[in-house]
């Protein structure tokens, strides 16, 4: 995936970098380069979008495939400056403004997910159209019409994926999709779009949205033709109110919901899991509360060569409340014995755990050895899988449903990915679930550990 942008070619980024240069090198502060630098320069450089764009909003010098894009594909979370970034690819190919267009378009379609949505946020909201464009280039908008018209003739025509029939006709060499990851008829509305741009020698398409795992998103991910930016909404903080950091950010950062809305993932959902993303999000907790017993479940690996199986690292503990309480996945790979042996016995040490439970499947007894060279005092338990993954998992994933595992603190992402992904032929692209299997075995251990209760043998 080539993500490499031509060299940007604007007069007013060259002036201004010209102007900067011998100031930092005479060690100028800022105020003093700003007072140096002539307001004319400033006052251009505020109409041009691409001195200060982010790196992915730069353009796209060519797809996958490393020849022209047909659709510029911008994956983001929210406030990530994604309509920013839609509203000044039309300002410019609208003109024929480089580095973002070759030649000026004539006909631009404009495409969201209702009318509301075009006018209020493409057209008329705070990064819009309107907003966003010089006085001197902004165009005139007919909401009767639904059309922006500019002086040099260029015309947008708005259109709502409420009803993709509207696309049947009108053509195009050029057009914006806004949020195509939420629009109720995304496949036809779409569809109905790429009949419409044949105009032009070469059409072309910006889609921005926040992703969601839907087939027409993954496809445009995978076409070839296809250049592909992504940010999260870190990218702009600097635009962003911090309070929408700090309680927004913090409140849903690593979750499921987070990760989509805010990193801008993909976050895949798998229809046979054992795991829903729905019951790991309803797992979530704090805090544990105080634990009768600590367990590191581990799952070692077959070798260490690169490209090799995970070592499995959980801590989990239960609570007198008899849950079952997540509290760590220490999990790593391209490890040596000696190596995943001493990171196991890490988070034993950190957790104060009871005891080590090891898949002995791998390596017999020589797992509890190679532990017990870090610390030859720890408790091992080996244990042996004698049914199939899936037929170990269904238990543990029995008591998620029953709402007695949690999560404890921040989200364990990766462990999070492979417990969504496991369904009855295992994970979808055919590794081993080591994390997964790490888990099971604590859980199960905690679950099966029941102390005894004194007893009379006999009188």
């Amino acid at each position: 995936m080539k993500m490499t942008c031509p060299p940007i070619s604007m007069p007013s980024v060259k002036t201004l970098r010209d102007e900067f240069e011998p100031l930092l090198k005479a060690d100028a502060t800022l105020k003093e380069a700003w007072e140096k630098i002539p307001l004319r320069h400033w006052q251009r450089l505020s109409n041009d979008f691409i001195a200060l764009a982010h790196r992915h909003q730069e353009p796209r010098a060519h797809a996958a495939n490393g020849g022209p894009w047909t659709t510029w594909l911008m994956l983001g979370g929210r406030g990530a400056g994604k309509t920013r970034l839609g509203a000044e690819w039309v300002r410019a190919i609208a003109h024929g403004h480089p580095p973002y267009a070759e030649a000026r378009a004539r006909a631009i379609a404009l495409v969201g997910e209702t009318e509301h949505d075009v006018r209020e946020v493409m057209i008329d909201g705070p990064a819009g159209l309107l907003r966003t464009a010089p006085p001197g280039e902004r165009p005139r908008y007919s909401p009767s019409r639904r059309r922006l018209e500019w002086r040099n003739g260029t015309i947008a025509y708005a259109f709502s994926a409420e009803d993709p029939e509207q696309l049947r006709g009108p053509q195009f060499d050029a057009a914006w999709c806004d949020e195509l990851a939420k629009w109720h008829h995304a496949e036809a509305t779409f569809d109905m779009l790429q009949f419409g741009l044949r105009l032009g020698r070469r059409p072309r398409q910006l889609v921005t949205t926040t992703p969601r795992p839907s087939a027409l998103i993954k496809r445009l991910v995978e076409d070839p033709r296809t250049a592909l930016t992504h940010a999260g909404t870190h990218a702009n903080r600097t635009f962003l109110s911090p309070a929408f950091i700090e309680t927004i950010i913090g409140r849903y950062a690593g979750t499921r919901l987070g990760r989509q809305e805010i990193d801008g993932e993909i976050v895949e959902e798998r229809t046979d899991s054992l795991w829903p993303r729905a019951v790991i999000e309803a797992a979530r907790v704090a805090l544990a509360p105080p634990l009768k017993r600590v367990v590191v479940g581990v799952d070692p690996p077959a070798s260490a060569r690169e490209g090799a199986d995970l070592c499995g690292i959980v801590a989990a503990g239960i609570g007198e409340d008899g849950v079952v309480y997540v509290l760590e996945d220490a999990s790593a790979g391209a490890l040596q014995p000696a190596q995943w042996a001493a990171r196991a016995v890490g988070c034993y040490a950190r957790h104060q755990a009871d005891s080590i439970v090891a898949e002995a499947n791998q390596g017999g007894d020589m797992v509890a050895a190679v532990l017990r060279q870090v610390d030859r005092n720890v408790p091992v338990k080996l244990v042996h899988a004698t049914r199939a993954k899936f037929t170990r998992a269904e238990p543990v994933a029995a008591l998620y449903w029953q709402s007695r595992v949690k999560h404890v603190g921040a989200p364990l992402r990766d462990l999070e990915d492979q417990m969504a992904d496991f369904g009855i032929d295992g994970l979808s692209d055919g590794r081993s679930p080591d994390r997964l299997d790490a888990l099971v075995w604590a859980v199960t251990a905690l679950i099966e550990h029941r102390p005894r209760e004194p007893r009379i043998r006999s009188l």
